[in-house]
């Protein structure tokens, strides 16, 4: 999984980046196809000074995204790990309810064939 942080007028702390790639690599035990991962961290230098973490997970066939605001920019980045984990497993379980079952039905046309035979 390739991840790249885009950190907008501010630099990141090494230390955040650390995290920021710790907590992304998680998500690879509810899936393992995630071809990329990127992080777009940004803040408001307003009174509260928000904080913003943008994950856009890319899957093959789709794109999972989540956003997250917060005082802090570990706790965006772990609420928005958390959505992106519920939508993976979300995933997976449609995948695998999805799969065609083989029944034990018996093949008609065989049937079809004795019949005339007899």
């Amino acid at each position: 999984m390739n991840i790249s942080i885009t950190a907008r007028k501010f630099k990141a702390h090494d230390t955040l980046k650390e995290y920021i790639t710790d907590e992304v690599s998680s998500l690879q035990k509810y899936s393992a196809d995630i071809l990329n991962a990127d992080i777009i961290l940004s803040y408001l230098n307003s009174k509260d000074s928000v904080k913003t973490a943008e994950i856009i997970l890319q899957v093959p066939g789709q794109t999972i995204t989540a956003l997250e605001h917060s005082d802090d920019f570990k706790k965006s980045v772990a609420v928005s790990v958390e959505k992106l984990s519920r939508q993976l497993q979300k995933i997976k379980t449609k995948k695998i309810s999805h799969k065609p079952v083989e029944t034990g039905a018996p093949n008609i046309e065989t049937e079809i064939d004795e019949d005339l035979n007899d």
